[in-house]
């Protein structure tokens, strides 16, 4: 039996909620999307196919540039502008005539798309202090970019002359009529003086001098305006195929954001779906949920075969600690909620065995054939000097007609007798015997042939069989199925003591929880808890 001296609970009522918190750091908040590399895998998967999608639907666009440079328009073109030649004309003013309605209109009607569209696509850049214009325009072809670009180049300088010349034919007409206003004078003037005698020669050849100076000027102005170059600029650089810039680089740009965002969203879920799906992630984690002890830290996998690992070294402390805990004959009950303990229970018994105890592993689950697997695959991995026998564990012989007692076990796979073997004969026809592996290989009902015939691991031996054979044996090693679905590991630990084995990213805090209320309930003796760090057995 177990140690009584220890109490039910070594290390005292569970944790309070709240006390004394690790600090949490960098590689706690790694540490949740890198146990669900999974899920953010598979979205950032979709964020890249998302991207890849967007591309597909919306492919790469061309863009084309060219630059116009924007003159004032004066009577003498040779003229020096002086050090601000971009007051010389407005470019805001440019710039707006360059995207304003009627040359969108030209270029929707050239292309066949909506206004909004070629709005959209069409940008007029204006450096500051020149009189340059800049024309980019977007389209999903480097000809329709090429073409339209020069088009809205040529448009705005055919605008801006058309506005120019306009003005200029006002200004003319303004002219004539001044000047055939004047002309109608001169000869009004002349058709009086011809009237008139010679007295009044003298006034009427001073208002024609005025006349004829008036029109003179008014003539010199007008073909001043005549003569004005109203030509508002020229394209200094056109679009050309060769010079044009196609999406690539933003293609990569999108597939990265693709990529990077479907990671970031996986991470949130990662996060979200750990809130709701909590597990054990530390042993600060199982101490503060449990409340147990903990005996010790054990990897799933075992080491190089003849060759000790740090690893071994784990299960033969933990062996260590659930010894000095118990005094034989006792019962040990190794529990977990949902997942299966046996390797853990094959590792155990192997770490007790070499320390030179006889061990029963007991199972009622149907999993002796693997925990046999497990206890020599574990055996393997000891050095010769550990273990010099290197004995096979005997497996059941085929039954022969001079084997009653197998042949009665095969035959009849009922439910198990209440009896132990070798009381009675059971007189329940639906009854049917159940011998440990190592009494069968013999036939031999007692315990002694039970122990001849046990796995020899060091100075210890190890023998395999269900709870109720090894139940009057010093130390049982019962290998309890999980306790969430299957109460028999419970009552197995009333007789005798638990070992609660919690696998790391598996065994879910709350599941964790309930089976240790399950055990104080029972008034179970609970030595600790044994983790394992990589969520293997």
């Amino acid at each position: 039996m177990t140690d009584p001296s220890h109490g039910p609970w070594p290390a005292g009522p569970p944790a309070v909620e709240g006390a004394s918190e690790r600090t949490l750091t960098l590689g706690d908040l790694l540490r949740v999307p890198l146990q669900r590399i999974g899920l953010v895998a598979a979205t950032a998967a979709v964020g890249l196919v998302v991207a890849l999608g967007y591309l597909f639907l919306m492919p790469g666009r061309y863009t084309a540039s060219a630059v116009v440079a924007v003159r004032p328009v004066v009577t003498d073109a040779f003229s020096p502008s002086g050090a601000a030649a971009d007051r010389a004309v407005n470019m805001n003013v440019e710039s707006g005539i360059a995207t304003g309605t009627e040359v969108v209109r030209r270029l929707a009607e050239r292309s066949g798309q909506d206004q909004r569209d070629v709005r959209d696509a069409l940008d007029v850049e204006v450096p500051t202090g020149g009189q340059i214009l800049r024309f980019s325009y977007r389209a999903s072809s480097l000809d329709e970019a090429v073409r339209s670009v020069n088009l809205a180049a040529e448009s705005y300088l055919d605008i801006r002359r058309t506005m120019y010349e306009r003005q200029r034919t006002e200004m003319l007409r303004s002219y004539d009529e001044s000047i055939a206003k004047v002309a109608a004078q001169q000869a009004a003037v002349r058709k009086r003086m011809a009237n008139a005698g010679s007295g009044g020669n003298e006034a009427a050849a001073a208002e024609l001098t005025g006349i004829n100076n008036q029109l003179t000027q008014l003539n010199s102005a007008r073909t001043e305006i005549a003569a004005v170059d109203v030509n508002p600029g020229w394209v200094t650089r056109a679009a050309e195929p060769a010079m044009a810039s196609s999406g690539g680089g933003r293609q990569a740009l999108f597939l990265l954001a693709g990529l990077l965002g479907g990671a970031l969203v996986g991470g949130v879920l990662a996060y979200a779906w750990e809130s709701v799906d909590r597990r054990i992630r530390s042993v600060d984690d199982a101490r503060r949920v449990s409340g147990l002890t903990l005996l010790g830290t054990v990897r799933g996998r075992g080491g190089i075969a003849g060759r000790r690992s740090p690893d071994d070294a784990d299960v033969r402390y933990v062996a260590m600690a659930i010894a000095e805990r118990i005094h034989q004959p006792a019962r040990v009950t190794l529990l977990s909620a949902q997942e299966d303990p046996t390797p853990i229970t094959a590792r155990l018994a192997v770490a007790l065995a070499v320390a030179g105890r006889e061990v029963f592993v007991a199972d009622d689950s149907g999993r002796l054939d693997r925990l046999r697997d497990a206890v020599l695959a574990d055996r393997e991995r000891l050095p010769a000097y550990v273990d010099p026998t290197r004995q096979p564990l005997p497996r059941p012989r085929p039954p022969t007609d001079a084997d009653p007692i197998t042949e009665r076990i095969q035959a009849v796979r009922r439910r198990p007798s209440p009896h132990p073997i070798g009381t009675r004969t059971p007189a329940d026809p639906d009854a049917t015997l159940t011998l440990p592996k190592a009494a069968t290989a013999e036939g031999g009902p007692n315990g002694r042939a039970a122990r001849d015939d046990g796995l020899r691991v060091g100075a210890g031996r190890i023998l395999l069989g269900t709870f109720r054979h090894g139940a009057r044996h010093p130390l049982l090693l019962f290998n309890a199925p999980p306790a969430e679905s299957d109460e028999r590991g419970v009552a197995a630990a009333r007789q005798g003591s638990a070992v609660v084995v919690v696998e790391r990213d598996r065994t879910r805090q709350r599941e964790l929880r309930r089976l240790v209320e399950r055990l104080r309930a029972a008034g179970v003796n609970t030595l600790g808890m044994v983790l394992t760090r990589d969520g293997r057995g």
